[in-house]
């Protein structure tokens, strides 16, 4: 079952002679489609195959949530509510790497012309026939990942299994990401870092 990501840019300011508080800005649909489990892994905890340490994992709907925000999350069906503000955003060291080794084996052919990266994997027949030999009761069942150390790997027929840690680069690529740091950015600069957050959930 696939989970996809949602939520809105909230900014806090005052209005109307009013105290100030949080409002709704922008749906994070209009700026990120996305469904990359590394990333939300990485900044939020949720499908962590990659074994980040999260930047921002299970703190639930903010309290002082906007209207708007609130609305759209009382919709139901939702899960693994969290947020972070720009402030946060803007001090995260990008080369830092997971905290181990990616829980799916890196998969690449190896053609004439050069090694190609194709995918990931918790699982594959060949490579357990081939790397986990002995009694069926210790491979790897359909579904179940197995950690290697980093830089192990295997060839099997033209296929190469290697074990990969992978940077918080890596995993939230600048150019899929840009237009939702950009839009915090261009509202922090009005309403200061702390008070501009990005304000997500998840459904599957």
């Amino acid at each position: 079952m696939v989970t996809d990501i949602n939520g809105f840019l909230e900014y806090r300011a005052a209005r109307d002679d009013r105290g100030p508080a949080w409002y709704s800005a922008q749906d994070l649909a209009a700026l990120y489609d996305g469904c990359s489990y590394d990333a939300f892994g990485c900044l939020f905890g949720v499908r962590n195959y990659a074994n980040f340490r999260p930047l921002a994992a299970d703190r639930g709907l903010p309290a002082d949530v906007s209207a708007s925000t609130g609305e759209r999350y009382g919709e139901g069906g939702f899960h693994d509510a969290t947020w972070i503000t720009w402030a946060e955003v803007k001090e995260v060291d990008w080369e830092e790497r997971a905290e181990r080794p990616d829980s799916r084996l890196h998969q690449y052919r190896r053609p004439p012309e050069g090694l190609g990266f194709t995918g990931r994997s918790s699982w594959r027949r060949a490579f357990a026939d081939a790397v986990d030999r002995g009694p069926a009761e210790v491979r790897l069942d359909p579904g179940e990942s197995r950690e290697r150390p980093e830089g192990s790997e295997r060839l099997v027929g033209d296929t190469l299994y290697r074990s990969v840690t992978l940077r918080r680069r890596d995993a939230v690529p600048e150019t899929e990401w840009r237009p939702v740091w950009h839009a915090m950015e261009t509202l922090a600069a009005r309403h200061g870092d702390a008070h501009v957050r990005l304000v997500v959930w998840f459904d599957s």
